[in-house]
């Protein structure tokens, strides 16, 4: 029997070998040993145990301070987990997102970490210095659930067109239309540790697919 190219990759599938498709669209954004393709202040973002870790727990953190992508991204998925350590309770992944220029701040779109008060506020989409707003909110009870004793807490971040979705862990926690048409499209991923008492974020298995 004649084995032709299609027959052959669809062995392969039917076997378990991911396809190069899968591999080129599904990316791991942190290699878990360098920052390469990142930028950002080090000062404040370290690698330990294969994670990202922003903030320290020896001192305050006097600003908020964003690890970010080299590069843009449009419509994507992005899957990660992240855990808060310390006094401080508030972190969050930017997304279509820019750098302010000659600022230490970012402008656009996060899917927040945290707690406001003794309200949870993991995967709320908080619009960072533009909006400076909560834009949705998940159900508080049905995420304090979601995340009781969990030390890292699965997020997803899936952006299409103007249509965002978060998810913390099964739970869906925001599903946004974008109606303002002058609110970019594209642009950074970025880690946040933010200003205030002593803290630690950790993000890991940071991964990213285009849509």
């Amino acid at each position: 029997m004649r084995i032709t190219p299609l027959l052959l990759l669809g062995c392969l599938l039917a076997v378990g070998v991911p396809s190069i498709v899968s591999a080129q669209n599904d990316d791991l954004l942190f290699d878990k040993t360098s920052f390469a393709g990142w930028e950002g202040n080090l000062d404040w973002f370290r690698i330990e145990k294969d994670s990202v870790v922003a903030g320290r727990l020896d001192q305050d953190i006097p600003r908020n301070e964003f690890l970010c992508t080299e590069q843009e991204f449009a419509d994507f998925e992005l899957t990660l987990e992240a855990k808060l350590v310390g006094d401080g309770k508030n972190a969050g992944i930017q997304f279509r997102s820019k750098r302010i220029p000659d600022h230490h701040e970012v402008i656009g779109y996060q899917c927040d970490m945290g707690w406001q008060g003794d309200k949870p506020i993991w995967g709320s989409l908080y619009d960072e210095s533009r909006r400076r707003t909560f834009l949705a909110e998940g159900d508080h009870e049905k995420l304090r659930k979601e995340i009781s004793g969990k030390e890292f807490i699965p997020l997803k971040i899936r952006a299409q067109g103007k249509h965002i979705q978060i998810w913390v862990g099964s739970l869906k926690t925001v599903d946004y239309h974008e109606a303002d048409d002058n609110i970019p499209q594209s642009g950074i991923i970025g880690l946040q540790i933010h200003s205030g008492p002593k803290c630690e974020a950790w993000y890991r298995n940071i991964r990213l697919k285009k849509l």
